[in-house]
């Protein structure tokens, strides 16, 4: 659970934008589980811009050809700091600290042909042209077939711990399924002698058949392409969460991607300066769906400068209580435009059941109990989790278009 700079800046965040985040997770989130702070994409390109990429971009680089931060954006980075002042700032808060790279090796560290400490081999001989990823052209792929491949990527993620690096997100690796880097990946982090969660990213329909490779390799996976602030980004996910949700806690989680809401698009990759355009019930089944389907959270919109509605939602105890103490969350029924999961509490003996409506005008459900209150039976109490009012069960619940109502049964 954090914050990741994508979704409000882009490749551009700036080290002030990172810690003004920083600070107000740690006030007002880190009470109700927030507690990491990324900094995603090309915080090592001084051309870097909104809406897009930079072929052959100045990347900063070290004599070894790994990844500096861009010193004017990140001031406290000059001189081969490198994130370790930020890092130290976030840390001293009571956060983690993240940061986004790319799979494979920056091209102009390809380009400069520089040594390989240990070997007789230069970064120009492990590098793979013909590996490119599709979206973003900063670095060519590994040649993990040369053994020299391993040692600079070990000292790539030595350099992240050794700055104090706590979250490690990897893109361009799940869309193919890349073992070998996945594997790499995994080697390197294990020698860095530091715990470092593993992100990867981004993700499409990925095959449950390397859930358990997946698990024994990294700490989370996205499930999806980027989600943002728009229905038709959201309603897709009912059924990734919905296929993974067997798996969900068997040493890793299927990530459902980052949270579009509050104020976004400030300097992004994708629209201008907005706020979400997410509908308040929209917004709603989507916290509701992330939290019950046991995904990762990592808020995407400017901390500071997001409505405090937003942040209430964020916070809101028993949304909280759901993605913290629950097991067994899965959709049990699926009908047309109604979805229903449940779980059950670890922090006791309460039910959940979420009631979700994927149509577009507002409706009244009636679900039957068996299907709600699976898998106790005997007589109960009901509760709306989000608005914090007794229900009748038995009554027909009111549900607005794309909404959900989100119920807790603690029995009497």
């Amino acid at each position: 659970m954090g914050w990741n700079s994508w979704d409000c800046y882009g490749t551009t965040v700036t080290e002030e934008e990172v810690l003004a985040n920083a600070r107000f997770l740690a006030e007002h989130l880190l009470p109700a589980g927030w507690d990491t702070v990324v900094v995603d994409i090309a915080w090592y390109d001084p051309t870097a811009r909104a809406h897009g990429y930079n072929a052959d971009a100045p990347i900063v680089l070290d004599a070894l050809g790994r990844q500096l931060p861009d010193p004017v954006r990140f001031p406290s980075g000059a001189d081969g700091a490198g994130f370790g002042p930020l890092a130290d700032a976030v840390h001293a808060l009571g956060l983690r600290f993240g940061i986004h790279v790319m799979r494979g090796i920056p091209r102009r560290a390809a380009a400069q042909a520089l040594p390989i400490p240990g070997t007789d081999a230069t970064t120009a001989d492990i590098a793979d042209p013909a590996d490119v990823c599709s979206w973003n052209p900063d670095d060519f792929g590994l040649r993990l077939e040369h053994p020299a491949a391993q040692v600079w990527l070990d000292a790539q993620v030595a350099q992240f711990a050794a700055w104090g690096v706590d979250y490690l997100k990897v893109d361009d690796m799940l869309a193919p399924y890349d073992v070998a880097h996945i594997e790499a990946l995994r080697r390197a982090i294990d020698a860095s002698g530091r715990e470092i969660v593993l992100s990867l990213s981004p993700g499409t329909a990925l095959p449950l058949t390397v859930a358990e490779h997946v698990a024994a390799n990294a700490d989370l996976w996205r499930i999806s392409d980027d989600v943002w602030d728009r229905w038709e980004d959201v309603a897709p996910q009912f059924d990734r969460l919905a296929a993974w949700a067997p798996v969900q806690g068997r040493g890793g989680w299927a990530d459902a991607d980052m949270l579009p809401l509050g104020r976004i698009g400030i300097r992004a990759e994708r629209g201008d300066d907005r706020l979400t355009r997410l509908t308040q019930a929209e917004q709603r089944t989507l916290l509701t769906l992330w939290c019950i389907g046991r995904s990762p959270l990592m808020m995407g919109g400017d901390l500071p400068t997001s409505p405090a509605e937003t942040i209430r939602m964020l916070a809101h105890p028993g949304l909280m209580r759901l993605h913290r103490a629950s097991r067994n969350g899965r959709q049990v029924l699926r009908e047309g435009d109604l979805v229903v999961w449940t779980a059950e509490a670890t922090d006791g003996d309460a039910t959940y059941a979420a009631v979700f409506h994927l149509g577009d005008e507002e409706t009244r459900i009636r679900v039957p109990a068996v299907a709600l209150r699976a898998p106790h039976a005997g007589p109960a109490t009901a509760v709306d989790v989000w608005d914090c009012w007794d229900v009748d069960p038995a009554d027909p619940l009111v549900v607005p278009p794309h909404g959900c109502r989100l119920l807790r049964f603690d029995p009497t």
